[in-house]
């Protein structure tokens, strides 16, 4: 888009007859988009115009900004067994899409396009799905780890990679989000601390580690999974952060033993809670949290109830993601090759490539079916994930939950 010329861009009127998840949808989508855009508002009799470039354009500092990235793809995923019997973690679709290339496509989107990725738990997976990474707009890179070796002690073993640059972003590679990347690394070169933490304001804080602190946004302290009534922040973790190279002379020794009562680990394991965050607090080194607006949606994907909502939440329009096929029916999505007549489909759903939906069968939505996925006539799926290569048997009823088929 020529940042000389702009765009501009046409919202008619709601209509009386709009679908109200429609409407929802369409509202989610352009807020996300005009997030990362400067914009003016021109009413012109019942329409509204925007004109808008994006702020890339409107950066005069471009380039001081972390270009290089780290994706953490290393966990057992244990959580979210039986689903990571059959796959790591970040190979968990959502709309059909493994949840890491839509983190990929997001530090695409926003200028990370150097990118390396711990892998330790089912690797050959991650590999063979993103290569190079040219299919998700990135360079990537692989950091192998034979035994995981914790939360930062992957990002040390990458150090040659990441301290190439002053700056880099760490990311989890379960972080189904669609939260402004530039605007982080923008408030970190800003506060000029060693690292920034986003953060999100929850409700209910004993699902979250959650970051105490000052009126200046300075970290003094953490809570792990508080009580609400004894919770002294709600702000919440992201798992998203912006360190300067300087953070790994906060590392500990990997040389050193381990601590006395704990179980042996790895040489070079080290964990962001409870080695190298605790050291900066003791060494009274600034670092910050980054406040995400409250419109970004984070989900870290940590269960079986949250990975169906986070698929239901992006067909639903909750969070901004690129989903696959076409739309063939209002609020109906299909791929290549998917045969679905006779079927009884009610929106949102999306059916992948190459699936076969018989006669008689019914998917209530929010369903998303897997590609090459088979529904038997008489079955019924509501708020529900069928994976890929799954066959649904007839009458069979799937309701809020996942239904896969073991490989032979």
């Amino acid at each position: 888009m020529p940042s000389s010329v702009g765009s501009r861009l046409s919202l008619r009127p709601v209509a009386a007859g709009d679908c109200p998840a429609a409407i929802t949808r369409s509202v989610r989508r352009w807020t996300g988009v005009l997030r990362r855009l400067s914009f003016s508002l021109r009413p012109t009799g019942s329409i509204l115009l925007i004109s808008f470039v994006p702020r890339a354009a409107c950066d005069p500092h471009p380039g001081a900004l972390a270009v290089r990235a780290m994706i953490m793809a290393a966990g057992l995923g244990t959580r979210l067994r039986p689903l990571t019997n059959l796959m790591p973690k970040p190979m968990a679709p959502v709309l059909n899409v493994p949840v890491m290339e839509h983190i990929a496509r997001l530090l695409a989107g926003h200028g990370f396009d150097e990118v390396i990725c711990n892998l330790s738990y089912m690797p050959e997976a991650i590999r063979e799905h993103f290569g190079d990474g040219s299919r998700a707009g990135i360079s990537l890179s692989y950091s192998e780890e034979p035994e995981p070796l914790g939360t930062a002690g992957g990002v040390g073993k990458a150090r040659e990679f990441l301290a190439a640059t002053e700056s880099f972003l760490v990311i989890s590679g379960d972080a189904l989000t669609d939260g402004d990347l530039r605007s982080l690394a923008a408030a970190h070169e800003a506060n000029d601390g060693i690292a920034t933490l986003a953060t999100k304001r929850v409700a209910d804080t004993a699902q979250f580690g959650v970051a105490i602190t000052g009126e200046d946004d300075r970290i003094h302290g953490f809570q792990e999974k508080p009580d609400p009534a004894e919770a002294l922040s709600n702000l919440a973790n992201c798992g998203i952060y912006v360190f300067r190279r300087e953070i790994f002379d906060h590392f500990p020794d990997p040389d050193a033993p381990s601590p006395a009562g704990d179980a042996e680990q790895p040489r070079g394991f080290a964990d962001w809670a409870t080695d190298v965050f605790p050291a900066l607090l003791e060494e009274d080194v600034p670092f910050y949290s980054h406040e995400v607006d409250d419109d970004t949606y984070w989900n870290d994907i940590g269960s079986v109830s949250e990975f169906v909502q986070g698929n239901v939440d992006a067909l639903s329009g909750e969070v901004s993601l690129q989903a696959p096929g076409v739309e063939v029916e209002p609020g109906v999505l299909a791929g290549a090759e998917s045969s679905f007549e006779g079927a009884w489909l009610k929106a949102p759903v999306l059916i992948g490539s190459g699936c076969r939906v018989d006669p008689g069968a019914g998917l209530c939505g929010p369903v998303v079916v897997g590609d090459g996925a088979e529904i038997a006539g008489g079955a019924r799926l509501r708020h529900a994930v069928v994976l890929a290569g799954a066959r649904v048997p007839e009458r069979a009823t799937v309701f809020g939950g996942v239904f896969g088929t073991k490989p032979a």
